[in-house]
């Protein structure tokens, strides 16, 4: 196999990665913590549930910490790597293709502090619940980064549909790239609220 044909598989994997299953899991992570929203023995009856599935160890480094690390570190060798010229030409897409870079990189610092900040010290003997929350973003510090983390997240998976859907094949006419642009937006814009709703419902 070439280098140029193990290029097209790896991009081919790194984009499937951030849907399925990065993509399934950040909205399903968002809506358990939209539970706090409705009281503190929600949330953490939610997340009780999700950190006492079978086998959830094995389940977390497959489902999520892989292909976190491959998606991440791969999408940081593209961020660094890129020929940006949103300079010369700034156009939509172009300005897209640059945040979505940007946002890829805050994205995978975001969630390495955040499974830091909550898994990790699961192992140390805490638990993740409500006042464990609470804690961490009632410094000011902490809250702006998590919401810009989350804001950066949810943009880097939205307009990362957009480009998978291309990768694969699935919009090749220009209407169709043009229809699945406000369908990216719409998604932003909802899983956004979803998530910066959870996480005031912490402060």
């Amino acid at each position: 196999m070439s280098n140029q044909d193990s290029g097209f598989y790896i991009r081919r994997l790194h984009s499937l990665l951030g849907v399925l299953p990065l993509g399934v899991f950040l909205i399903q992570h968002l809506l358990v913590n939209f539970t706090a929203t409705y009281s503190e023995e929600a949330f953490n009856f939610a997340a009780g549930i999700m950190g006492n599935l079978p086998f959830v160890i094995l389940l977390e480094i497959f489902i999520i910490y892989l292909p976190i690390l491959f998606h991440g570190i791969y999408g940081v060798y593209i961020a660094f790597t890129a020929k940006n010229n949103v300079g010369r030409y700034a156009t939509y897409r172009n300005w897209m293709f640059v945040l979505q870079r940007i946002t890829g990189v805050i994205a995978f610092i975001f969630i390495a502090v955040h499974v830091y900040q909550t898994r990790f010290q699961v192992f140390l003997g805490a638990e993740v619940n409500f006042q464990m929350v609470e804690q961490i973003v009632a410094n000011p510090f902490w809250l702006v980064f998590w919401v810009v983390g989350v804001l950066a997240t949810v943009f880097h998976f939205a307009n990362g549909l957009w480009t998978f859907m291309i990768t694969w094949g699935i919009t090749q006419s220009p209407k169709s790239q043009q229809i699945m642009s406000y369908v990216a937006i719409f998604i932003f814009l909802a899983v956004s609220t979803i998530g910066l709703m959870a996480i005031f419902a912490f402060v």
